[in-house]
């Protein structure tokens, strides 16, 4: 656990990029923090060594004040039914669309986590970061349609993103 920390600390550091940096990112402005409360199911990620193994992929966010929301990552190990690894922390809003997350156990880094894109039903984003190194399809529920999932990818390659890269995030058969 303390190398997964360890990786989310180094995200903004290092890693492999995943988006053209010399193409605009941008963040959605009319980013409505209390309707992006909940869980969020991961459909797709860019693979980051901090999410190694993961499958079954969760963020459930909830309010703590108006600039702040809690954030609680859970993932199962290496199968969707495998051990249930998590991480706990905050998520200070610092602009439309734009959050810094800090977790508890990795004191004194904050990353960047920008929502590129929410469908009106806040029902599917597209989440990424300015340096490229992350990126994630997140849905309210385990799968998306296929056009929701076209319009992920279109955001993404609008960001610079390449959408052939991503690793599909298995979920436990409903």
């Amino acid at each position: 656990m303390r190398t997964l920390l360890l990786a989310l600390t180094l995200l903004t550091a290092c890693g492999t990029q995943y988006r053209d940096t010399g193409a605009p990112i941008t963040a959605q402005q009319d980013f409505d923090a209390a309707r992006y409360l909940g869980t969020w199911y991961e459909i797709a990620r860019y693979p980051v060594p901090f999410q190694k193994g993961c499958t079954a992929t969760t963020a459930t966010y909830g309010a703590v004040d108006a600039d702040t929301v809690s954030v609680l990552n859970q993932c199962r190990e290496d199968r969707p039914d495998g051990p249930l690894k998590e991480i706990a922390g905050t998520a200070d809003i610092t602009g439309p669309g734009q959050l810094k997350v800090q977790f508890a156990s990795v004191p004194f880094i904050r990353a960047p986590y920008w929502v590129l894109w929410v469908d009106d039903a806040y029902e599917t984003a597209v989440v990424g970061v300015p340096n490229g190194r992350a990126g994630w399809i997140l849905a309210r529920s385990p799968q998306i349609s296929e056009a929701r999932r076209s319009k992920a990818n279109s955001v993404l390659r609008q960001n610079g993103y390449d959408p052939a890269q991503l690793f599909e995030v298995p979920h436990a058969a409903p």
